[in-house]
């Protein structure tokens, strides 16, 4: 027995110590610390998001961020030291009726946000499968990278100022189960590539402004649930997949009627199509669909009767039919007294006394015999129309003849798109191109919402906004004219140049061009106004002098802000890295947002404008086109020869804008002088402190700033073949992303200290 005692009470401790090792595992596990990288991705985030309040939890850089208790508004999971959760909701939902794409005080995040960087930063957290950013004042047009976060299974960013459409590159987002954008403003047609997320079970993109058509999404097995309720899609209600257990479509301009596949939908629970234009009688199966719960099918188009015997299906506990133009009997089910079911009818025709109904003359359709006197009627229209519209054409023929034989002198339009290329050789442009010159990048549908459309002025307009020319409101005489600071009638500051014109140009030829340059609508160019054109436009046809009517950005150039001896703020490595950026976007824009593109931009840093909040803006962009600038011998060789050496001339020039940011403008000024003796001296830190403007070095991260002074000597040296914008851009992003992980190694340091 004792032996026994014994074997047994060995057999417990060994028990109890496999228990403690395996309770200890658990602890070992459970405290492994989040590792460093992803930590600085979220105090990234956190900064790009402007230190919201619910983020207030991560200021203790001390502590683990995993094992911070969630609450209601910030939620973080992370599995293998990884974040793989992170849901944040914020204070600033959508609650604006509209919105142009651009940032709104105190409704959004400032001007200085950038979706695209933002996002970038969000794909270094690779590990994620859960994100859901809501009521954060994201705004701006959602980026391709999106779809580099590529473990996503939950997607959702609603409630924010999403604009534009949605990346075509989110359809390679293959394990996505849940997309939801509800109450954004994306305002593109509807994408027909959702049938490409195999797995995606919800997809909610309800309360923004999609138009078009809704693709046949019958092919997408795996939704359940399809929310596109207040939007302004107006097709046909196409097929849905037979898996689908809800279907909201309300508050839209749906048409035509209900498909009958939809009576085959036999899980279909909740069916919302209220508040479109749907025609047809109801079909009667839908309501006995046997897990249907909800069924609203009110404000619509609707009209003849329902079937006395219509079947309700035992779960269907709501209906709406009301504001039709249904007549006739109510069937039996949907008599409320019958089932305790909740049924409204109202504003139909219907003959029973519950509810208000119209009189039946209300919802009778047009007789046979009214429809054919209705024919008569249109037909009659319809001739009188064409008679007007022959006698029109018939006068204009007229008109146009008398024109050729009294003004011989006048040209024809034909003889104005034809013109060689020779005429236009300034700049390599037919005037063909010019006159069907159009966009083909988001940002330029973007940036043209909510600026003022661009106006042809009267020189007296402009001659009493600047008190006839007077010399107190002149600022100065450059390669393209003349500038005067002016106020228009209605108190609008604005911009005036005076640009002189080559005689052989035509005023057509001119319109052209002028109509070429209003096309550039961009956040970061200085926005143009308008045009007036002045002298010999009744004599020969050739106007000697535009005047071009620009916004006036008060805040003066960046030039000004780049040396301690400059009149203006002086502004630090992160200020002026924004300033980069912002041009380097514009001038990506000029490039490839409108075809043709815009290059040889002559980029300085005298034209780079900030407005009272500091934005950046380009100005005098794409005046080459009516100075007539451009080196005829690079024209000759072929538009895209041309193309490219410009191409390349831009990004040699913002070579040296980025050279005057980092060592200022007296130093930068000796250009080929500086980069024999002085560019090789960046290289080193001894070398950069003699060399980079001192707030410069006080205020950034020697990683960042080896980051610009590569893409700087790239752009400007002789060997090396010049970078693209989009590689310029990257870097400068890159850069900024450098910069505040520093920042906040900083902020951690100077934390711990004060412990």
């Amino acid at each position: 027995m004792g032996i026994v005692k014994k074997r047994e009470f060995f057999m417990g401790c060994c028990r109890s110590f496999l228990l403690f090792c395996f309770a200890s595992s658990f602890f070992f596990l459970g405290t492994h610390q989040l590792q460093s990288s992803q930590t600085q991705v979220l105090l990234q985030l956190r900064k790009h998001l402007e230190y919201p309040r619910q983020l207030e939890i991560w200021n203790d850089h001390t502590i683990d961020f995993c094992s911070i208790s969630s609450l209601s508004q910030v939620h973080m999971t992370c599995l293998d030291n990884l974040v793989t959760e992170l849901r944040v909701v914020g204070d600033k939902p959508a609650t604006v009726s509209d919105f142009n794409g651009f940032s709104i005080p105190n409704q959004t995040l400032s001007e200085a946000f950038s979706l695209d960087s933002f996002v970038t930063t969000l794909a270094r957290l690779n590990s994620l499968k859960v994100l859901s950013l809501v009521s954060l004042g994201i705004w701006g047009q959602l980026t391709d990278k999106i779809h580099r976060l590529s473990s996503l299974q939950y997607l959702d960013l609603s409630s924010n100022y999403l604009f534009g459409s949605i990346p075509p590159k989110v359809s390679a987002m293959v394990k996505l189960q849940t997309l939801k954008f509800d109450d954004n403003f994306l305002n593109e047609t509807m994408p027909n590539w959702f049938d490409s997320l195999s797995n995606i079970t919800t997809l909610s993109l309800r309360n923004n402004q999609l138009k078009g058509s809704l693709p046949d999404l019958s092919s997408s097995s795996s939704l359940h649930v399809l929310d596109l309720s207040g939007n302004k899609l107006n097709s046909k209600l196409p097929s849905m997949p037979k898996g689908l257990v809800m279907l909201l479509l309300s508050n839209n301009s749906f048409s035509g009627e209900i498909p009958k596949k939809y009576c085959t939908l036999s899980g279909l629970q909740h069916l919302d199509v209220s508040h479109n234009a749907i025609r047809g009688t109801p079909l009667a199966a839908l309501f006995s669909l046997p897990n249907m719960s909800y069924l609203n099918l009110a404000s619509n188009l609707l009209s003849g009767s329902l079937p006395g015997h219509l079947i309700c299906g035992s779960k269907l506990d709501y209906i709406d039919i009301s504001n039709n133009s249904l007549t006739g009997e109510l069937p039996f089910c949907l008599r409320t007294e019958s089932e305790k079911r909740i049924v409204k009818f109202g504003g139909n025709c219907l003959s029973i006394g519950m509810q208000h109904q119209h009189e039946l003359s209300y919802c009778k359709e047009v007789s046979p015999k009214e429809k054919q006197y209705g024919g008569k009627d249109v037909g009659i229209l319809v001739g009188v129309i064409l008679g007007l519209v022959v006698l029109t054409v018939l006068l204009v023929l007229s008109f146009i003849i008398f024109c050729r034989r009294y003004y011989p002198r006048g040209i024809s339009e034909q003889h104005l798109l034809n013109k060689s290329v020779e005429d236009n050789s300034a700049v390599g442009l037919s005037s063909e191109i010019l006159a069907n010159a159009r966009y083909i990048s988001q940002a330029a549908k973007v940036g043209i919402q909510g600026l003022p459309v661009c106006r042809t002025f009267a020189l007296e307009e402009l001659m009493e906004a600047t008190n006839n020319f007077d010399n107190s409101v002149f600022l100065g005489e450059g390669s393209y004219g003349k500038l005067y600071k002016g106020r228009l009638y209605n108190g609008t500051l604005v911009s005036i140049r005076c640009l002189p014109l080559s005689k052989k140009y035509s005023i057509r030829n001119v319109k052209l061009r002028l109509d070429l340059l209003a096309k550039l609508r961009h956040p970061h160019l200085v926005c143009l106004l308008g045009h007036c054109l002045h002298g010999g436009v009744r004599d020969d046809y050739s106007p000697n002098k535009v005047y071009l009517v620009s916004e006036y950005v008060p805040n003066g150039n960046f030039r000004a802000h780049l040396s301690g001896n400059s009149p203006g703020k002086v502004l630090d490595w992160s200020e002026r890295l924004a300033v980069l950026i912002s041009v380097a976007k514009a001038v990506q824009f000029l490039h490839t947002g409108i075809i043709p593109g815009f290059f040889c931009n002559r980029l300085k840093t005298n034209n780079i404008l900030l407005n009272e909040h500091g934005m950046a803006k380009l100005s005098d962009y794409g005046l080459s086109i009516l100075a007539e600038e451009t080196d005829k011998s690079k024209a000759n060789d072929g538009l895209s020869s041309w193309q490219m050496t410009s191409l390349e001339d831009d990004a040699y020039s913002f070579g040296y804008i980025l050279l005057e940011a980092l060592v200022g403008p007296s130093k930068s000024d000796r250009r080929e002088a500086f980069m024999q003796n002085d560019m090789a001296s960046l290289n080193s830190l001894d070398g950069r402190k003699k060399i980079v403007e001192p707030i410069v070095l006080a205020t950034c991260s020697q990683e960042s700033l080896s980051i610009v002074i590569s893409i700087t000597n790239k752009c400007i040296c002789p060997e090396s073949s010049r970078p693209s914008f989009e590689d310029i851009l990257w870097n400068l992003q890159y850069a900024v992303q450098v910069q505040a992980t520093a920042d906040g190694d900083r902020r951690f340091d100077s934390a711990s200290h004060q412990y």
